[in-house]
């Protein structure tokens, strides 16, 4: 038997373990259009300590370790460029701690967003988290590390913005607390610590997360949404401007989409609006439809669709248009909100010009600090030319995000080497510097941000 396989057997037992070409194939890809890679072995821990051990033991042969959350991000980020070991942590789904009162969460890596969803729900129907509008399966953890954003963006900001606490393994194989709670004190704030900062939007080279604790937020009574619609894409930075400044919105989103053929051209802007009472709705959307969008609407510059109570989570996903086997991949930056326009029309272009049906959508980050704008483009999974075409779409679009003065989120290895390549030469120096002291072997996930 391989040594090392053994050894991992001896770590987390036989089951949860594999060498076998057909279990390690479904670890050689995303849900994207990143190339295939297979590891030489995975692995699903349950606790800390096994994890540990798991570290220890690719440190000792010099192997990769690719860690693994829900494997929805859709940028090849969890795929392992030089094989080694992929570590699966959707069994440390523990929800270990609501706090009411402090408005948190803590919990464990492998804990996704249907879990918590489900489980405020029912065990705290006061509380809420800001839920990215990916599928149930994704991990918490995972969007938090990628600097994802949800259905709270609007006034709270980026997931990454909520954290409270963090545990982490070290490549060493040392567990490190950040927070609050790495003075025994409970797991309430990060703050006034002095910043450490290094291990949300590294794609998990410079460590495995563990625990984390997160902000939680009242939840309404009520919640629903409401949709306004223009023609001209210039207005929606104004749009959005006004509306951000009345600051009652939960959450904000304008997409654009050339399926159905009626709605093409058209930009929706979606508005999330919550309430404990008819009166407090009443109020605010009077103050939203009528005080800041009746000028277009009787301008003929714009029209009031309604609003829908009781929203369905998730929901930013649902405005993708998917091609006959179900593929699609989606280059986001995060943007100025005044780019909207060029974002739309040469989004647009390059859709077009690969043979795509455009769909674009952008979420409020921050009131209007930001905007995520995201540039998505479906193809066939079985279909070899359309996986091209969406591939070179989105390169094409990462050099896009930064001719237009945004950053890539979330980027994938060709995104990684744009960014590397225009990043200031000191801040890349530091960055160098500090992964190779967390990871002098560099076996945390090689390959993403390789040019460090």
């Amino acid at each position: 038997m391989d040594s090392i396989y053994k050894a991992l057997c001896d770590i987390v037992g036989h089951e949860y373990c594999s060498n076998l070409p057909e279990e390690i194939y479904i670890y050689s890809f995303d849900l994207g259009t990143a190339e295939p890679k297979k590891p030489d072995y995975v692995v699903s821990p349950r606790k800390v300590e096994e994890i540990q051990k798991i570290v220890l033991l690719a440190r000792d042969k010099n192997i990769p370790i690719v860690p693994l959350g829900g494997g929805l991000s859709l940028a090849g980020l969890a795929v392992p460029q030089k094989g080694g070991i992929v570590m699966d942590l959707k069994r440390m789904d523990s929800i270990l701690e609501v706090n009411e009162r402090a408005r948190y969460a803590l919990i464990e890596c492998g804990v996704s967003q249907g879990q918590l969803i489900s489980y405020l729900k029912k065990h705290h129907p006061s509380l809420t988290h800001s839920e990215p509008g990916a599928p149930p399966a994704a991990t918490i953890a995972g969007n938090i590390m990628i600097h994802g954003q949800g259905d709270l963006a609007h006034p709270y900001g980026f997931s990454s913005d909520m954290v409270l606490g963090l545990e982490v393994v070290l490549p060493s194989g040392d567990v490190i607390r950040i927070g609050s709670c790495a003075l025994g004190a409970g797991w309430f704030t990060i703050h006034p610590l002095p910043d450490i900062g290094l291990f949300l939007g590294w794609s998990g080279t410079t460590g495995i997360i563990t625990k984390l604790s997160i902000k939680l937020f009242p939840a309404k009574k009520i919640r629903g949404t409401g949709t306004f619609v223009v023609e001209d894409e210039e207005l929606i930075p104004e749009i959005i401007y006004k509306i951000t400044h009345t600051q009652i919105p939960e959450d904000i989103i304008v997409y654009s989409r050339a399926i159905p053929p009626f709605a093409k051209g058209l930009h929706h802007i979606t508005v999330n609006v919550a309430a404990d009472s008819e009166k407090e709705l009443e109020f605010k959307q009077e103050l939203i439809w009528d005080d800041t969008l009746g000028e277009y609407i009787k301008n003929d510059l714009g029209g009031y669709l309604g609003f829908t109570k009781d929203i369905e989570r998730p929901q930013i996903s649902k405005t993708s248009d998917y091609k006959k086997g179900g593929g699609f991949e989606y280059v986001g930056g995060i943007m100025p909100i005044h780019t909207y326009p060029q974002c739309y029309r040469r989004g647009r272009e390059i859709s077009e010009k690969h043979d795509i049906p455009y769909t674009v959508t952008a979420r409020i980050i921050g009131l209007a600090h930001s905007m995520m704008f995201a540039w998505t483009y479906a193809f066939n999974r079985a279909d070899q030319e359309t996986i091209k075409k969406a591939r070179e779409a989105l390169h094409e679009t990462d050099d896009l995000v930064i001719e237009l003065g945004g950053v890539i989120w979330k980027p994938g290895i060709y995104g990684q080497r744009l960014i590397m390549d225009r990043l200031h030469r000191e801040t890349k120096e530091l960055m160098k510097k500090i992964k190779t002291l967390i990871d002098p072997l560099g076996i945390m996930n090689p390959g993403n941000w390789e040019l460090l």
